[in-house]
């Protein structure tokens, strides 16, 4: 089964849902399975005095709200409606984390088919409830967790209706851009180890090189950000990769599965055809009589590989030589 490679979109619409046609355009463009939106109404998510995170400071301006950035970047249920038609008619599957309750009926509303939870609600024992009863696929991220909290949260959604093996947990790190030595990408097999389910990557990295090496880990499922222009306004765009570079993670990731292959150790079919050129055989070193014996001396150790294997050395040294041989003759 392949990676299953979601383009997150978040919110890099701006608000705006030109800019999500477009967004959904490069995703699709770019061979990923899924564009990933964020469903939230602001007033349910945030206080109105709720500081900004220590990333979005950095990036967005100091005198704005947690609650006004965010009010600005919604997208109404008319909107969901008319951005997952569109992902119909593109061939790309239509995703969107909701971020409350009011926000989870919505999106089962529509009929989404996976949900998934992001790191902020692994704690969050209602909302839990409320999606694992739903009994849909679940994607769960675990950015700021520790195993405790992963196997409280694995276990509310499980009570709840759904299916463990219906359930993948994404090792995830919160910290936009998040710094290589923070990745701890060997989590994500110990999640897989410790409570049997499928696994993968939320990435927040500049760069694809960590989304390549989690697949070749075991993930299943990687989610990527990415924006149409990382100079653009808005809280991640900058720790977004561009269009090409979400290109090239899609492909440099269908490579990798398949340059994993097979666990049997064998020669492939495109290296067959070499074994006769490179590897050896024994030959004549020199003009061999009929009669004469086999030594050291009269054979050797050459190109092509069609005739007796080296690996028959020992037996062949005392042998009578059954016919005459010139030199770099096969024995």
């Amino acid at each position: 089964m392949s990676v299953f490679i979601i383009a997150e979109a978040g919110v890099n619409h701006n608000g705006k849902i030109d800019l999500a046609y477009k967004l959904i355009d490069v995703a699709c463009a770019s061979g990923a399975d899924a564009v990933k939106f964020q469903t939230f109404k602001t007033e349910n998510l945030v206080s109105k005095n709720a500081p900004k995170a220590p990333y979005q400071k950095n990036i967005t301006s100091q005198l704005e709200s947690q609650f006004s950035m965010l009010k600005k970047l919604e997208l109404d249920f008319s909107v969901h409606k008319k951005l997952i038609n569109y992902c119909k008619k593109k061939g790309i599957v239509f995703l969107s984390t909701p971020f409350d309750h009011e926000s989870i009926d919505l999106l089962n509303e529509l009929n989404i088919k996976i949900f998934k939870i992001p790191s902020g609600e692994i704690t969050n024992l209602t909302y839990l409830r409320h999606i694992g009863s739903l009994g849909k696929e679940v994607i769960l991220s675990t950015g700021m967790s520790n195993l405790k909290e992963i196997e409280d949260a694995l276990k509310i959604l499980i009570d709840s209706g759904t299916s463990k093996g219906n359930i993948t947990v994404l090792h995830a790190n919160t910290m936009y851009p998040t710094p290589m030595e923070d990745v701890n990408l060997r989590a994500m097999q110990t999640i897989r180890d410790k409570f049997g389910v499928s696994v993968g990557y939320s990435d927040h990295t500049l760069g694809i090189e960590v989304d390549i090496a989690a697949v070749t880990m075991g993930a299943t499922v990687i989610e990527k950000h990415f924006t149409l222009d990382k100079t653009m306004d808005g809280p991640d765009h900058k720790s977004s990769i561009n269009p090409e570079e979400l290109t090239m993670m899609v492909n440099s990731i269908r490579n990798i599965e398949k340059a994993l292959g097979s666990s049997i150790k064998k020669p492939s079919k495109s290296e067959e055809p070499n074994i006769a050129s490179v590897r050896k055989s024994i030959v004549a070193s020199r003009s061999i009589k009929k009669g004469e014996i086999f030594t050291e001396q009269n054979i050797t150790i050459k190109r092509p590989g069609t005739g007796i294997s080296p690996m028959e050395w020992d037996s062949m040294i005392d042998k009578v030589a059954k016919h005459d041989y010139e030199k770099d003759d096969l024995l």
